[in-house]
């Protein structure tokens, strides 16, 4: 089946060097290719002269055209002997769009700083996949991205239809779209875990409220929970940048490096009341040898490692660890029983960061010729190359039984690869992800899981691309964030809080605080005249969708 889906494009690719237009043809079943003979033969024959080769490259270039993307590799490797360029499920996508597609995968740890330099230089790419919003903002308002509003509906009917209106607004900048957006499946990513027979160990329940929390982890870190007679474990244990923390900022009530409404208006949560209070929980929790307090330079690889090892029995993970870094708690110790832990319930409530809608966007720069095939391609990944892309190649990653896609792990994990290109046009659907994620071993609860995020998600109150303020300063106060560990680590005083809070409002926050604002009063108001005029919200053609001078 693989060797079937490479022949076609491979001979494609062959004949192209050539510079002869070709026009693949089927006869009797097989792959054949009919090409221009006589001019095959023009290196000879004084009758074929520039002025025809060049009208052949023009001829094969609409019949087979080239484009040229750059995405992500997120640290996926391709396995041997496959490469970005060279592999069964790229060759499935040319066979299937008839576009000969070349894959540029820059080192992902300097991502954006090479997609930077290639969008300054005279040969763009035609496609480049970025997940960082203010990037999209700053190349979008210096006119360096192709508007897409009169090519989508045409060109990508399936994108069209799929994406709410709401999320085009969210890729849109003076009442053009300039992305095409892949989304989260997931309203958040984090929830709670904590091991069963520790509990039960020691004769305890599983806690409900931050208070009853606190107990178990005072109980975790001092009585022994694994029999080994070593006090060797914690309460629980963060990751760098408070990774793996948001349900203790949720009880709280807000969550780190988000905008939140407060009495009608945008405020940054991470200068609130509340976060002063979350702060001072999360001081005492280090004072109290609760929390390691190695968590700053913690790794996600590091966390796994210490509950695989046993150190911890409570800990914030994701909705897919539980094919992941459980499993091989509970191989490494057959009696580790992990079950899921409610949020706890604190004074602000309960919840968990919500992602954002949007999870990578997908641009053209304004020099590509190619707009129109690029499209092209998207649409087709979320259409109908969506179930190849996303469950891989039936009968060999997976299969049906009894009416269920079972699928075969080994064969999965081998073209993980694949959801690369998957993800240049992600569009989840609930019965869909479901399949999708049940595949993969019901006994996982991967749906279960989301299911559980959901109602507890704390989205951001800003939905949009970031504001030039927000371009010019965020980056620069995000490194403010230091100030806020080292007060949990009790290494500054709590109320220094005050002064972080007053140096980000003035480096910039204020002017961030009032451009916020103004889309969000903009945005409120479009919203109440839609509902009083009774319409559909905003198709991706001709809306406005920022507050005019506001950006």
């Amino acid at each position: 089946m693989q060797e079937y889906k490479g022949r076609m494009t491979r001979a494609r690719k062959f004949l192209n060097t050539l510079s002869v237009p070709v026009r693949p043809l089927f006869v009797g079943g097989k792959l054949a290719v009919a090409a221009g003979i006589c001019c095959s033969l023009a290196l000879s024959l004084a009758g074929c002269h520039a002025a025809n080769v060049d009208w052949m490259k023009a001829e094969r270039d609409r019949i087979d055209p080239s484009i040229t993307i750059v995405m992500n590799s997120l640290g996926i490797r391709f396995p041997e002997p496959w490469t970005e360029n060279d592999n069964p499920y790229l060759s499935y996508i040319e066979d299937e769009t008839g576009l000969e597609v070349e894959v540029i995968i820059p080192p992902w740890h300097r991502y954006e700083e090479r997609v930077g330099v290639m969008m300054m230089s005279s040969h763009t790419p035609d496609l480049i996949g970025i997940s960082d919003p203010n990037w999209v903002s700053h190349y979008a308002r210096k006119q360096m991205l192709a508007p897409l509003d009169h090519l989508i509906e045409r060109y990508a009917p399936q994108l069209k239809k799929r994406i709410p209106a709401e999320v085009w607004e969210q890729v849109s900048f003076n009442g053009q779209v300039y992305a095409i957006p892949s989304l989260n499946e997931a309203k958040g990513l984090e929830m709670m875990y904590i091991r069963k027979d520790w509990l039960d160990r020691l004769g305890l329940a599983p806690p409900e409220t931050i208070e009853e929390t606190v107990e178990v982890m005072r109980a975790f870190a001092a009585f022994d929970p694994d029999g080994n007679g070593i006090r060797n474990t914690y309460g629980t244990s963060f990751i760098e940048d408070f990774g793996r923390s948001s349900p203790w900022f949720g009880a709280f009530g807000v969550q780190l490096n988000q905008w939140a409404e407060r009495d009608g208006k945008l405020v940054y949560s991470n200068i609130l009341p509340e976060m002063k209070d979350a702060l001072a929980f999360m001081r005492g929790l280090v004072a109290e040898g609760l929390i390691d307090p190695l968590f700053p330079i913690q790794t996600q690889r590091g966390l796994e490692r210490q509950v695989i090892d046993g150190r911890i029995g409570l800990f914030t993970g994701t909705w897919y660890d539980t094919r992941g870094v459980l499993e091989k708690s509970a191989a490494r110790d057959p009696q580790a029983d992990w079950i899921t832990l409610p949020y706890p319930q604190g004074p602000g409530g309960t919840g968990t960061y919500g992602l954002p809608t949007v999870r990578s966007y997908q641009v053209i720069p304004a020099t590509s010729p190619h707009a129109v095939e690029v499209l092209q391609l998207l649409n087709f990944i979320s259409g109908e190359g969506r179930d190849t892309l996303k469950f891989g190649f039936e009968g060999e990653v997976w299969e049906w039984k009894d009416g269920q896609r079972v699928t075969d792990m080994g064969m999965h994990n081998r073209d993980q690869y694949r959801g690369l290109y998957a993800n240049l046009a992600d569009i989840p659907e609930s019965g869909y992800v479901r399949s999708r994620l049940d595949s993969l071993g019901s006994h996982y609860h991967l749906y279960d899981n989301l299911r559980h995020i959901s109602p507890y998600a704390m989205p951001d109150a800003f939905q949009s691309l970031p504001t030039p303020a927000m371009t010019r300063y965020a980056p620069l106060l995000a490194k403010k964030n230091d100030r806020l560990i080292e007060i949990v680590l009790g290494e500054r005083p709590l109320d220094d809080f005050d002064t972080y809070a007053a140096e980000w409002l003035a480096e910039g926050g204020e002017e961030m605080t009032r451009e916020a604002n103004a889309w969000f009063q903009y945005s409120r108001n479009q919203a109440r005249r839609e509902a009083d005029r009774d319409v559909p919200a905003h198709s991706t053609e001709g809306s406005d969708r920022h507050a005019p001078g506001a950006f």
